[in-house]
């Protein structure tokens, strides 16, 4: 690798700190961390989840796109789709003059525009190897922002196809980070790779492992979510389980034993370590906001708010989440979807893709849980709050409470 790719920063952290501060801090979060993130505003007590909002690899790729800028103040700046899935962070970037490539009609992304003098921001999901390898013979700046964490599950399912294994990803096919990742076993002669959304689809897989079946009808039930040429007679007798990391973890291992159990009918248990390999490749942050989720759920809450984009994997786990405890949750995308004049609320529900507007939602509700998937700014976790209880009329507790810090 030539010096014009960089992936290890450049040693700016100081000379962008006061603008990424005043770009996403918020003083109503930090006053809630101070108070054991519990907040009381008159009637309402407010609980903020332990773990919440930007990871350490959301902030590395952010924090990198802001040097980034700052080293190359006079060279054109081009980002690869979304730096992470919050749209806040991404408009600011745009702000800040950088360039977003987006897919062409053939579903690739257009490097057409692309010169030796760009610079070229990847993004914390990583790219496909197609990608990485197409820029790189452009000649231009790479800056990659690709998270540690999901390089981890790369070695994975490398390791996989050096050793002849499918790699079986838990995921969602079309998101970015499991493109990036299925495209890692294609280094390899033979690689192969299959990826499966839930428990259902793993199921449907395992039977097939275990009773055979109409290959056929399982080949165009997974139409565009396995390798090339993939023989599902031949190329499950020996997988590897990997994960897109911001699946739901328990759902991640309940699929890896389902699989181990299918290998130990169908081979024998003397034979699983010939045919089985798993691996929990769920981020650590993603665990981290998973569990203090749960632990927040074991407190009575009349209501659950998860502050994040609609198209952020780990934030629509986190809301799925809460739902699964029986609790109401409203997974909104930011504080502009509280309307406290009209005491309505915009939010996505659990398992949908369009928004639903509620109206008298907040209602009788005194105890309100609040998280933030891991690419959500502090300052949209506080505005929300802010506007949950201006809608509860305590607009003047609420200034008050700031005015005393």
């Amino acid at each position: 690798m030539n010096s014009t790719y960089y992936r290890k920063g450049f040693g700016l952290k100081g000379a962008i700190e006061e603008q990424r501060g005043a770009d996403y801090h918020s003083g109503l979060v930090e006053l809630l961390r101070a108070r054991e993130y519990t907040l009381g505003v008159g009637p309402l007590t407010f609980r903020l989840a332990r773990e919440f909002g930007f990871c350490y690899g959301v902030d590395r790729a952010v924090d990198y796109a802001y040097e980034t800028r700052h080293k190359f103040p006079d060279r054109r700046l081009l980002l690869v789709g979304e730096i992470i899935h919050n749209p806040h962070v991404n408009r600011k970037l745009e702000q800040m003059g950088i360039e977003f490539l987006h897919h062409g009609e053939d579903g690739e992304f257009d490097f057409s525009g692309v010169t030796p003098d760009d610079v070229v921001i990847m993004p914390a999901f990583g790219v496909t190897i197609g990608d990485f390898e197409r820029l790189r013979s452009l000649g231009c700046v790479m800056v990659d922002t690709t998270c540690g964490s999901v390089l981890n599950v790369w070695k994975r399912v490398e390791g996989y196809a050096r050793d002849a294994f499918t790699a079986v990803i838990h995921g969602k096919h079309y998101h970015e980070e499991t493109k990036a990742t299925a495209s890692q076993v294609m280094k390899y002669p033979g690689g192969r790779y299959l990826v499966v959304f839930n428990m259902e689809e793993a199921r449907g897989v395992c039977d097939y492992i275990e009773q055979g079946g109409d290959a056929g009808a399982l080949s165009r039930r997974f139409e565009g979510r396995h390798s090339p040429g993939f023989d599902f007679t031949r190329d499950l007798e020996r997988v590897g389980i990997a994960n897109q990391t911001t699946m739901l973890s328990g759902e991640s291992l309940a699929i890896a034993e389902e699989f181990r159990r299918s290998m130990e009918r169908r081979h024998g248990p003397g034979a699983i370590a010939e045919h089985f390999r798993t691996f929990d490749t769920i981020c650590s942050a993603t665990q981290e906001r998973q569990d203090a989720v749960v632990a927040l759920l074991r407190e009575p809450l009349d209501v659950m708010v998860v502050v994040g984009g609609y198209n952020s994997s780990n934030t629509t786990h986190l809301a799925a989440l809460v739902e699964t405890h029986g609790v109401l949750v409203y997974h909104i995308e930011d504080a502009s979807c509280v309307d406290a004049a009209a005491g309505t609320i915009r939010h996505q529900p659990v398992g949908q893709k369009q928004e639903v507007e509620v109206t008298g939602w907040l209602g009788a509700a005194r105890r309100i849980g609040v998280t933030a998937g891991a690419s959500t700014p502090n300052n949209k976790v506080g505005e929300t709050i802010a506007r949950i209880a201006i809608t509860a009329g305590l607009e003047r507790e609420l200034g008050v409470l700031l005015d005393s810090e």
